[in-house]
């Protein structure tokens, strides 16, 4: 049992999405999480953070156990079927595509005997902070009734088969489900200003909404052993990416903790470059052609204007401003404070952002991807920001908090970005100061190698002239910086093994203990940093190490097979926000570097230096 204000694990969680929000409900039949109508929205139910006095809303049986829950095909229509010695019941939960507007469903189906059903709905905008006005309405065409909560500008309409009623600023029911029965409630969001939606055809919107998740998987060609990770992996990519604007968020939730009881909390729901241009790699590698080139719109209409004014991030619309502030009402997620919306990150300078999107772009390029008058003049855009910052220290891929540095990856990845630009040039025809990028690139080589190896230590090292290594040091060999059993490398490699591998086999990003990121000492195993280790020795001719470690990391999944940020292999806990696209991506990256070295699936034409 976790501590504090809440006690669900953050594994016992599913995942809802509509491709505009989405939910979290727990295990025991409670909807903890839901931002109305975006991602990025304030909270209609905050007790993932909080207490359910912050909002929740609870459907489940009053004496019951879950037999078993799954995911209805590949779908994000859960199934939970819930039963003791009276009877059995199927709580079915989802949130419809394509119906214009942002709601949850939930279907309670009486399959044997009978069963007390519990429910609760505890409303609350603006993160927990706001009691909504709620009334009934009754429809005197359908004869039905509804509740109808309204603060500010937002407003949540409740159809139902039997309502709740008002109890202490909640609205509470019990009720017993026989064999044969249904229950359906539909939560919905609306502007306060606007008429409150009509009841969905449940039936008909689960059909719907199952059918166009399944029919977006089923492009997904078969994937050996590891099939159902990447399936779900891909699947929790598009669940993540906003259909209207193509933006990916990295997770739909905010202030999960990297540490149990630490301030490492931060808000993952907002489009990072580098997540994203990561993202758009994993989906072209499995022929989502068109994914991909609406990220890159999404892309240059977020960077578009002065590429001196590039941000590292940007909201799911584009928007630049997303001021940091802490919710001190909020007691946080097992006791973690403070709960944090908007990230203080979006104003840091991180040198390596810039080499995954061109990296990305230059996989795109590769596969067919078009240039227009707009995509490829920004790139030079992009080119000359690096070439304008190359003596410029950063804060690094983890977001240190602590003083700028030259960190390696961040260099080795403004490598990147230049040798693509060159690369441009050479392969694709495209325009560009070849000669000028060709020199930069080759000077900055010569500057890594000699100030970013340590050659007593025999391997890189996580900033210039240092001592210590980061688990980020394997991305050099997935961009072609070196090969992937060079010397230098498999060092390297070498002394992370020794240094950042825990007790049970997992990966730290580095050692939070020499007080580099400005930050109290102490996280968990960070997920992505252990399947970019299986990359390294699927590639360098370790397969059976990568399969070992490949299912270590694959065994973290739940029962759904959703993963979080980080994993706390001591108690077997998930950390961090959940579900967390870099850890799916990762375990999408190290099946495919599994499969290509087992000769099941053609080889990556991968990066090389010339």
């Amino acid at each position: 049992m976790l501590c504090g204000a809440m006690s669900t694990p953050i594994e016992d969680y599913a995942l809802l999405s509509d491709q505009r929000t989405a939910a979290l409900v727990s295990r025991n039949g409670s909807v903890d999480w839901l931002c109305f109508p975006r991602f990025d929205s304030g909270s209609v139910f905050a007790a993932l953070v909080g207490t359910k006095d912050h909002g929740r809303w609870l459907l489940a049986p009053r004496d019951g156990h879950v037999i078993g829950r799954n995911y209805l095909n590949s779908s994000f229509v859960l199934r939970t079927l819930w039963g003791n010695d009276t009877g059995q019941v199927l709580v079915t939960d989802f949130m419809p595509v394509g119906n214009g507007r942002s709601s949850v469903i939930r279907r309670v189906e009486g399959l044997s005997g009978s069963m007390l059903m519990e429910h609760e709905l505890i409303m609350r905008y603006d993160y927990g902070k706001v009691l909504p006005w709620v009334r009934r309405s009754f429809d005197t065409v359908q004869g039905t009734e509804s509740l109808i909560a309204v603060a500010g500008p937002h407003a949540a309409v409740l159809h139902a088969t039997r309502l709740p009623k008002a109890h202490l600023h909640a609205h509470r029911d019990e009720f017993v489900v026989n064999a044969g029965d249904i229950f359906d409630f539909e939560f919905a969001f609306h502007p306060s200003h606007e008429a409150s939606p009509g009841p969905s055809d449940v039936g008909l919107s689960m059909t719907r909404t199952a059918k166009h998740w399944h029919d977006w998987a089923s492009d997904i060609p078969p994937h050996g052993d590891y099939e159902p990770v990447v399936r779900r992996s891909l699947l929790v990519l598009k669940a993540l990416t906003h259909e209207a604007t193509g933006g990916i968020v990295a997770a739909p939730t905010t202030s999960l903790p990297e540490f149990l009881g630490g301030e490492r909390n931060w808000d993952y729901r907002f489009c990072w470059l580098r997540d994203a241009a990561l993202t758009l790699q994993a989906m072209m590698t499995h022929g989502y052609g068109t994914e991909a080139l609406r990220w890159r719109d999404w892309l240059l209409r977020a960077i578009a204007g002065d590429h001196h004014q590039l941000q590292i991030m940007y909201g799911i619309d584009g928007k630049r401003e997303l001021t940091e502030r802490v919710l001190h009402h909020l007691p946080g997620y097992a006791g973690s404070v403070p709960v944090r919306i908007g990230n203080g990150a979006v104003s840091q300078y991180q040198g390596d952002v810039i080499g995954e999107v061109m990296v990305a772009l230059e996989e795109l390029r590769m596969l067919g991807g078009h240039e227009d008058h707009f995509s490829w003049p920004l790139q030079r855009a992009l080119i000359d920001y690096v070439l304008d910052n190359l003596s410029r220290k950063d804060r690094g891929l983890w977001e240190m908090r602590g003083d700028p540095q030259h960190f390696t990856h961040s260099r080795v990845m403004m490598w990147a970005a230049l040798d693509s630009g060159v690369r441009a040039v050479k392969l694709h025809g495209l325009a560009g100061e070849v000669e000028a990028w060709a020199d930069a690139r080759d000077k900055l080589r010569e500057e890594i190698l000699a100030r970013g190896f340590n050659t007593e230590l025999d391997c890189f090292t996580q900033t210039y002239d240092g001592t210590e290594v980061d688990a980020s040091l394997l991305v050099l060999a997935q961009v072609g910086f070196v090969d992937h059993q060079d010397p230098r490398m498999l060092g390297t490699v070498k002394r992370i093994e020794a240094e950042l591998v825990d007790d049970h086999g997992f990966i730290r990003r580095y050692r939070t203990e020499v007080g580099t990121d400005g930050l109290p000492p102490g996280e968990y195993a960070f997920l992505v940093c252990s399947c970019w280790l299986v990359e390294q020795y699927a590639h360098s001719g370790r397969l059976a190490d990568a399969r070992g470690l490949m299912d270590r990391v694959a065994g973290v999944v739940n029962d759904l097979g959703l993963v979080s940020e980080e994993y706390d292999p001591a108690s077997g806990h998930m950390a961090g926000n959940f579900p967390q696209a870099l850890s799916h991506l990762g375990l999408i990256r190290a099946a495919d570097a599994i499969e290509e070295a087992a000769g099941n699936r053609p080889a990556h034409p991968r990066r090389a230096y010339t």
